[in-house]
């Protein structure tokens, strides 16, 4: 057991749930930090659901550049949790940026980019 976390895209007029219309953007296993920037930004939101665990975030192109200055600038905020692991921003750091990357170009084209996690 364990933190997985996921980043995908999907058309704009599909479902996103939908697996024929959605596709992996990026893997991550155990990134408790960047679990937790996605946490709060959901909460910014007005999020209230008490653990955050399987709720879906979409991401906005706003949203992905702050995500990338935060990870350049060593700015995701320390979490952990049960099944968290370790921080491992050091290790996550060119994957982060490569997703950064994906999602700038995907939300770009016209795709929505989403979050989600599993623990």
């Amino acid at each position: 057991m364990g933190l997985d976390m996921y980043a995908y895209v999907a058309n704009k007029e599909s479902d996103h749930t939908s697996e024929s219309t959605s596709r992996e953007l990026a893997y991550w296993r155990k990134h408790p930090n960047l679990h937790g920037w996605m946490e709060r930004l959901y909460r910014a939101r007005g999020g209230t659901a008490e653990m955050f665990n399987g709720i879906e975030v979409e991401l906005t192109y706003d949203d992905v550049l702050l995500l990338e200055e935060d990870i350049k600038n060593g700015r995701l905020p320390s979490t952990s949790g049960f099944f968290f692991g370790t921080p491992s921003d050091d290790y996550y750091l060119e994957q982060d940026l490569e997703f950064v990357r994906n999602a700038k170009f995907e939300l770009f084209m016209g795709l929505r980019v989403f979050y989600d996690s599993s623990w």
